[in-house]
C-alpha cells in the first residue's frame, strides 16, 4: 500500500488535471489566439481588437468583500497552491494573488508575448499550461478569484537585455546597479509598461480576473538621485511620472473589463511626500481602480504615529493608516478603493500569529474597510487567524464609523499558540523587506 505522501502527490498530479479535462475549453482552443491577441504593440491597431475579442474562459466575479492570501511562484508550481485552493474552500479566503511575473523578471508559464520569449522569462521551471489550466479552472469551479501579480519596474532580467530601459548612471551611462548589484528599469521609459501590459492582456485571457500591478515606482535607494540620471524626465517629478504611467497603463487594458490594481507602500497613506519614490496618495487614487498599501506594522520605523515599536502594535498601526487614507481620498472624484495588505510574518518580536493577524484585520474594519490580502514572502500562512467560510457574514456587517476600540487593541498581543499554517517555498530572504 503507498505511504501517505506518496497517495497526496499521485491526487495532486491526476485529480487537477482530471478536473481540468471536466471544466475548461481545450488548451488548444485558445492559446494560439493569445499569440495573435496580445503580442502585438499596445499601441498598434491588433493589441486594440485584441482587447475586445470575447474572453476564452469566464472569469470568476470579482467578490465583495475579497479576502485573499499571496502565492508565490514556488507555491504555485508545487504542491501548495492546492493546499491553498483548499483553504480558501473552508475559510473566508475567497481571492489568491499568483506571481505571473515576479521581481526576478520571470514569467509563470510559457509566454506567447514575444519580448517574454526573447529574454527567455518563460524558461525557468515554467508552469505547464495543462497544469495552469487545472489550477484556474478549480479556483473557478470553487468561486476563487485568481488575481495576476505583474511585477513593473523591478526587473533584473528585462533591464539586463534591454539596458536602453535601465536606469543609468551618470558617470559612466552604463545601468545603475542597487545594493544587491541589480539593475533596475527607468519608469519614465514606455518598454516596460508596455511588457506589463502585454502580460496582463494574456493573464486575463487566460482566465485571471484581476491584474495587480508591483514595483510601480522608482528604487527606493538614498543614492539614487546623487548617482542616476534620468534624460526622459522633461523636469516632471516623479510622482507625476507614475501617476501617467499608472493613467496609461489602466486606459489600454480597460477594454479587458478587469480591475486594475497597484500595489503601493504602506507609509503612503500618511507621509504627504512621494518619498522619492513616485507614489503620492492623491496621485495614486486617481491613476488605477484599486490601490493595495502594504501596511505590514513591521515596516513601519519607531516613532510612527507616535508607537515606540509599532510592530508591537498591529491594531494600532492600520487603524492610524486608514484613517488617514480616508481623510485624503475624501473629495477626489471616483477615488480607488482600498484593499490593504496585511503582515502574516514574523520580522523582530512580537512572534506573529493569529491574534496580531485577527487585530490587522479588526482595525479594518473599524475604518469600514472589509477587504483584504495576507502577505507571507514563502506563502505560510496563519490558517487559525482565518474565519470558516459560514462566518463570512458575520465580519462584513460593520459600519465605517464604527467606534474604535480602545487602548486593549492596542496594546502588545501576545502571540497565538494555535499557529497551524500551510507552507511553500520563499522566492528569497528579501522579498520579506517588501513595501
Amino acid at each position: 500500500m503507498p505511504s501517505r505522501s506518496l497517495l497526496s502527490l499521485a491526487l495532486s498530479l491526476v485529480l487537477p488535471v482530471t478536473l481540468a479535462a471536466q471544466q475548461s475549453v481545450p488548451v488548444s482552443s485558445h492559446l494560439p489566439r493569445l499569440e495573435k491577441m496580445c503580442s502585438s504593440s499596445v499601441d498598434s491597431t491588433a493589441f486594440t481588437s485584441a482587447l475586445h475579442e470575447p474572453l476564452a474562459v469566464r472569469p470568476v466575479p470579482v467578490p465583495s468583500p475579497l479576502r485573499g492570501l499571496y502565492v508565490n511562484r514556488w507555491a504555485a508550481i508545487g504542491h501548495t497552491v492546492w493546499e491553498l485552493i483548499d483553504v480558501a474552500k473552508r475559510t473566508e479566503v475567497n481571492a489568491l494573488v499568483i506571481d505571473v511575473k515576479d521581481d526576478r523578471g520571470y514569467v509563470l508559464y510559457r509566454s506567447q508575448v514575444p519580448l517574454a520569449q526573447e529574454i527567455g522569462a518563460d524558461t525557468v521551471q515554467p508552469m505547464t499550461h495543462a497544469r495552469l489550466r487545472a489550477m484556474l479552472d478549480t479556483m473557478r469551479a470553487n468561486g476563487i478569484l485568481p488575481i495576476a501579480r505583474i511585477v513593473v519596474i523591478k526587473d533584473p532580467l528585462l533591464a539586463r537585455a534591454k539596458t536602453e530601459w535601465a536606469i543609468k548612471r551618470k558617470s559612466d551611462g552604463k545601468p545603475w546597479l542597487d545594493a544587491h548589484g541589480n539593475p533596475w528599469l527607468d519608469p519614465h521609459q514606455d518598454g516596460p509598461w508596455t511588457y506589463a501590459a502585454q502580460l496582463a492582456c494574456e493573464a486575463v485571457h487566460l482566465g485571471f480576473g484581476e491584474v495587480q500591478f508591483d514595483y510601480v515606482r522608482f528604487p527606493d535607494d538614498k543614492n539614487l538621485v546623487r548617482q542616476a540620471e534620468f534624460p526622459l524626465a522633461h523636469g516632471r517629478e516623479r510622482a507625476q511620472v507614475i501617476q501617467e504611467q499608472l493613467s496609461s497603463l489602466r486606459s489600454r487594458i480597460a477594454p479587458l473589463g478587469v480591475p486594475v490594481m497597484a500595489d503601493i507602500f504602506g507609509l503612503t497613506t500618511s507621509d504627504t511626500t512621494d518619498m522619492g519614490i513616485g507614489q503620492r496618495w492623491e496621485l495614486l487614487v486617481k491613476s488605477v481602480d484599486v490601490v493595495l498599501p502594504m501596511m505590514y506594522p513591521s515596516h513601519y520605523a519607531p516613532g510612527t504615529y507616535g508607537i515606540a515599536k509599532p510592530n508591537a502594535h498591529p491594531y494600532a498601526v492600520i487603524d492610524s493608516g486608514l484613517k488617514d487614507a480616508k481623510q485624503r481620498s475624501a473629495g477626489i472624484t471616483g477615488a480607488a478603493r482600498v484593499i490593504p495588505w496585511y503582515q502574516d510574518f514574523t520580522l523582530g518580536p512580537p512572534h506573529y500569529g493569529a491574534s496580531q493577524v485577527r487585530a490587522q484585520i479588526k482595525a479594518g474594519y473599524d475604518n469600514g474597510v472589509t477587504s483584504w490580502i495576507l502577505w507571507n514572502p514563502g506563502s505560510h500562512y496563519t490558517i487559525s487567524a482565518l474565519r470558516p467560510k459560514g462566518e463570512l457574514a458575520q465580519d462584513t456587517v460593520r459600519r465605517a464609523d464604527s467606534t474604535v476600540a480602545g487602548s486593549a487593541n492596542s496594546a502588545i498581543i501576545a502571540p497565538s499558540a494555535d499557529s497551524a499554517t500551510v507552507t511553500g517555498r520563499a522566492d528569497s530572504a528579501a522579498v520579506r523587506r517588501r513595501r
